[in-house]
């Protein structure tokens, strides 16, 4: 099960690239501010989760993190909707691109019912 950001994010990035593009053929100095809506185009375009029957893997902009099920103790949701991983660790790790409505499928990737209360 694949989550990401949504591709509207993506687009809205590459058009702002574009635009910019043609604002620095009369003002070169304004290139430099491509790099912001570049950054953000790579961003949407890479972050994510991604979830199987083995664990969670956690895409940024620059990197990823491979999360066992066994390591996750569990699955939590914030008053704005997002969810983040519990670990067994202590730590708790964001899940980019997964809402509390997308709970169901998440753990439904892992092979185990959703159970409230745990």
């Amino acid at each position: 099960m694949r989550f990401r950001q949504h591709a509207a994010i993506t687009v809205a990035a590459v058009i702002m690239v574009l635009s910019g593009l043609s604002l620095a053929t009369w003002a070169p100095y304004l290139l430099g501010l491509l790099v912001i809506p570049l950054a953000v185009a790579i961003w949407s375009w890479r972050s994510g989760t991604d979830a199987d029957a083995e664990g969670l893997t956690v895409r940024a902009a620059v990197g990823s993190r491979r999360v066992a099920w066994s390591d996750v103790g569990a699955i939590a949701t914030d008053p704005r909707g997002r969810v983040s991983a519990r670990l067994t660790s202590g730590s708790v790790l964001r899940l980019p691109a997964v809402t509390a409505g997308d709970l169901p499928r998440l753990v439904g990737a892992s092979g185990q019912d959703l159970q409230p209360g745990q």
